[in-house]
């Protein structure tokens, strides 16, 4: 922070419980790059689907902040990550959002390396030269179900907590046998706090989103989070009739606030998200019995909230641009036998949130310019309908005092 403005650790002492953030938190490069340095250099991240590297030598790129990732499909079938960076003289190695290859090959100078990283063809470099040396660096990955997380950190924190709470509820869906039915990334003009806030609460969805109201439920208990972690009788009975048809659905907040999961009603007949509530896919994805489950939400900060559904499952990612500038993707996946046509038709399928996230994204550019005025006062978020985003905000501000108090200490 400059000299004139108060440091990070300042706004977040004299932080307002239940109320949203100062302007800095949005708008500050300063901020953007502690966020960056703390949050998602550190922590474990949504990346993708495994269905998405459907066969040996099938590739996604990902750009966390600075860092630019290649996650790729080995000859044996595993999922590794690397940095996408040549240990020659640094280029990129792939270039495109996806693709496929034989090899991972640099256009530079065409340093040539396998699917598992390591360097196995470059000219002219000497009778000394160990290729044994310069494989390209890896990128920690876990595989949780068949969603690929990854982390940039040389000692990744602990994943087997979430990983251990999420898999009952994820196994029923068998993600294993998915495709890719269509993918859509959109850049919202905000801050990623702000993309979240604003997933965190339905408060705004009766006057922003018609189609998604068709089928997701107007009640704050779906995407809020109780201060005592009381549960209505409505909700629990819905939980205990998922479990006894063998889908898990207890509301499970974990990681200190970090990951919830909890498989929630939708509007009254609706079991999926349509313009008519009816199914999207007759092809079921997994194996949940009960047609009227409803939908798993699942979101793990900073980087993903997710829908699985009976009949198809949606997965999100939110990775920051810049301190204004945030992208979100979002991935649509059926069974991988269902067919476009037959089982499925594509707009049908992707109407409704194509939609709500173009709604969003108006809404998180509207708050972001608003907040840039200098009469922007942190206002009270409603106890009723927005306690997902105070939850939000407490995870974010405890994460970064504890990530932070380290650097205070030693500059006292």
């Amino acid at each position: 922070m400059s000299a004139t403005q108060p440091s990070i650790h300042d706004l977040l002492a004299r932080r307002t419980p239940g109320h949203a953030l100062e302007q800095p938190f949005y708008t500050s490069p300063e901020v953007y790059q502690l966020d960056l340095e703390n949050i998602f250099y550190r922590d474990w991240l949504f990346a993708i689907p495994a269905c998405q590297l459907v066969k040996t030598g099938s590739y996604a790129t990902l750009k966390i902040g600075a860092y630019n990732v290649v996650i790729v499909k080995g000859r044996d079938g595993e999922i590794r990550a690397f940095h996408n960076s040549c240990r020659h003289r640094g280029s990129i190695v792939c270039k495109a959002r996806e693709g496929q290859v034989a090899k991972l090959v640099c256009p530079y100078h065409q340093w040539t390396y396998d699917l598992d990283g390591k360097l196995v063809w470059a000219s002219n470099m000497g009778p000394d030269f160990d290729p044994g040396q310069h494989g390209l660096k890896p990128v920690a990955l876990k595989n949780l179900r068949g969603l690929i997380y990854v982390c940039l950190a040389d000692n990744p924190p602990d994943f087997d907590e979430f990983a251990r709470a999420a898999e009952p509820y994820l196994a029923v869906h068998d993600l294993t046998d998915a495709k890719v039915a269509y993918s859509s990334t959109i850049v919202e003009k905000g801050n990623w706090k702000l993309v979240w806030e604003n997933n965190r609460e339905c408060y705004h969805c009766s006057g922003n989103h018609p189609a998604l109201c068709r089928s997701f439920p107007l009640d704050p208990e779906v995407a809020g989070v109780s201060a005592d972690g009381s549960i209505s009788a409505r909700l629990q009975n819905h939980f205990d009739a998922c479990a006894a048809a063998g889908a898990p659905a207890q509301f499970l907040l974990g990681g200190d606030g970090q990951f919830r999961l909890a498989r929630m009603p939708l509007q009254e007949t609706a079991v999926s998200y349509t313009m008519d509530g009816k199914a999207a896919v007759a092809r079921q994805l997994g194996r949940v019995a009960k047609p009227d489950a409803g939908s798993l939400l699942m979101f793990h900060y900073p980087s993903t909230w997710n829908h699985f559904l009976p009949d198809h499952s949606l997965t999100f990612r939110v990775m920051p641009i810049s301190p204004t500038e945030t992208e979100v993707t979002t991935t649509w996946l059926v069974h991988k036998d269902a067919v476009e046509g037959v089982d499925y038709d594509l707009k049908r399928l992707t109407e409704v949130w194509i939609a709500t996230n173009d709604e969003d994204r108006e809404i998180v550019e509207t708050n972001q310019e608003g907040i840039f005025s200098p009469a922007y006062v942190p206002g009270p978020y409603s106890p009723d309908w927005e306690s997902g985003v105070v939850q939000f905000i407490d995870w974010y501000a405890d994460w970064m005092e504890r990530a932070l108090a380290p650097q205070r200490m030693a500059a006292e």
